[in-house]
């Protein structure tokens, strides 16, 4: 039954009363279209201030607002909100954007509903127009919306109540080639951004119970047809009022093309590094632990992978006199090493020659060294028996012409021009070049000059740079063509 009281006729006094203090705008009109009072919050949130400034009636109110939708589309006749109440339609949250008529610079955003007041017959008495101003959400929204748009990582929102897309960036399109009408309104399903996912179920629970869906590898279908792999990650946010997803994507194609260019240069090294004449490693950076070595290492020292790959150098019989630790200071200090003599250990016990060569590389994304030699064995024998011979000729026949010898380095050095001068030498080159003339090793200079070894070898490696040679025998037969051999030397 209806209450008594609320069949009494509206007093007008008392409800201006209760709804002047409102924080919400309220129009109050009259059934035949004569605007009779407003509250200040209406009043500011039309930029005026006295009811007259509204208009007498709807039509001054129309001829001095302009109204429009949020999509920008003009209220036509019979649409603005203060005339659908007049013709005693109830409404909630509509929303309007309202411009002075002479100034289009000033505007407000209103979220209006309605309200019709009967008398005890049940006809209109008194017609409601209730205001919120949503202007500052709506500039809100604007910036949400141009943030959304200008976001060059592809993204869409679904409402949450219909599971439907209601936005879309061009982020996503750029990727996809969809067009914005090709996506929005249609429903997670028929354009499934979990197709092919490794976790769909979870992501199908998480998206029903409005939660944080988790990076999954998904396809997208494309308008042609094809797929596209992806990562798809949802987040819950509120779009206005309304309950959403927000789904964030990253285009998995030009990484797989990358991982597929770089599985093929891969594949391209390691068919280089097998076919590659001269005996090769690949060591692992830092610890240089062996992680691969190709058939010409095993045909040279006899070793096979079993035997050395996953073992550190130092622990494998394959360097000798601290070749390993030399080799491993010089690339730990970011050098190169080039064409360095060292002697190489084989399997079966004999040492051999090297000019060693290695240089830090990046392999599989991991930091290798990669590694090659030159075995020299032979040429130094034979360098070491001529230098030997002729040696034991000069000592033993004073007659032996001084032309002679120039002709011997000549045919060392055929067709070169000879420029190089022991005074080019420093004081402590020349020393170690004393000690090579006399016959001593790198180890037994380094005890007598009382340097350390590797010392030694680059002073050694200067001075062939200087007097243009390039090993022990043929420094000798440049020294013995200078005169240099015999003045070190005692006359007998």
């Amino acid at each position: 039954m209806t209450d008594p009281i609320l069949q009494t006729q509206t007093d007008r006094h008392q409800l201006q009363q209760i709804i002047a203090g409102l924080s919400e705008g309220v129009i109050l009109v009259e059934p035949d279209q004569r605007v009779v009072w407003a509250n200040e919050a209406a009043l500011a949130m039309h930029g005026v201030d006295s009811v007259e400034a509204l208009g007498h009636n709807v039509t001054q109110y129309r001829e001095r607002f302009r109204l429009r939708y949020r999509n920008n589309h003009p209220l036509g006749d019979g649409q603005y909100p203060i005339e659908r109440v007049i013709a005693g339609e109830c409404f909630t949250d509509v929303v309007v954007e309202v411009f002075l008529a002479e100034d289009d610079e000033v505007s407000w955003v209103h979220r209006v509903r309605s309200l019709v007041l009967t008398d005890r017959k049940g006809d209109p008495d008194l017609l409601v127009l209730i205001l919120h101003d949503a202007s500052e959400w709506a500039d809100a929204e604007e910036r949400f919306e141009k943030t959304f748009n200008a976001n060059p990582a592809p993204a869409l929102i679904c409402r949450l109540s219909d599971q439907r897309y209601i936005k879309v960036n061009q982020g996503f399109l750029e990727m996809t080639g969809y067009v914005r009408e090709d996506v929005v309104g249609r429903s997670v399903y028929e354009l499934d951004v979990f197709a092919n996912a490794d976790k769909r179920e979870l992501a199908v629970t998480r998206l029903g119970e409005g939660g944080t869906i988790p990076q999954m590898e998904s396809e997208l279908r494309m308008p042609d047809g094809g797929h596209k792999p992806v990562v798809v990650a949802g987040q819950p946010i509120d779009i206005g009022e309304e309950a959403c997803m927000l789904f964030t994507f990253m285009d998995l194609e030009p990484r797989r093309k990358a991982e597929s260019t770089l599985r093929q240069s891969e594949e391209r090294f390691q068919k280089a590094f097998r076919m590659l004449p001269v005996p090769s490693a690949v060591l692992r950076g830092g610890d240089l632990v062996v992680l691969d070595i190709n058939d010409a290492f095993s045909a040279v020292t006899g070793y096979t992978g079993p035997d050395v790959v996953g073992r550190p150098g130092a622990e494998t019989a394959i360097w000798l006199d601290d070749a390993h630790a030399d080799i491993a200071r010089r690339l730990v200090d970011g050098e190169s090493v080039r064409n360095a003599e060292f002697k190489i250990g084989r399997k079966n016990g004999e040492p051999m020659d090297a000019l060693v060569s290695a240089e830090n590389v990046s392999i599989n994304g991991q930091d290798c060294v990669l590694l090659a030699w030159l075995d020299i064995t032979e040429r130094k024998r034979s360098e070491t028996e001529l230098v030997s011979a002729i040696e034991t000729v000069m000592q033993d026949a004073s007659w032996f012409s001084h032309s002679l010898v120039e002709k011997l380095a000549n045919v060392r050095r055929p067709g070169r021009t000879d420029t190089a001068r022991l005074d080019d030498l420093t004081k402590r080159e020349r020393q170690v070049f004393d000690g090579l003339c006399e016959g001593h090793s790198d180890k037994e200079i380094a005890k007598t000059l009382g340097v350390a070894l590797s010392t030694v070898r680059n002073h050694v490696a200067t001075v062939y740079a200087k007097l243009d040679v390039h090993s022990r025998g043929a420094a000798l037969l440049w020294a013995r063509d200078h005169g240099y051999l015999a003045a070190s030397r005692p006359s007998r």
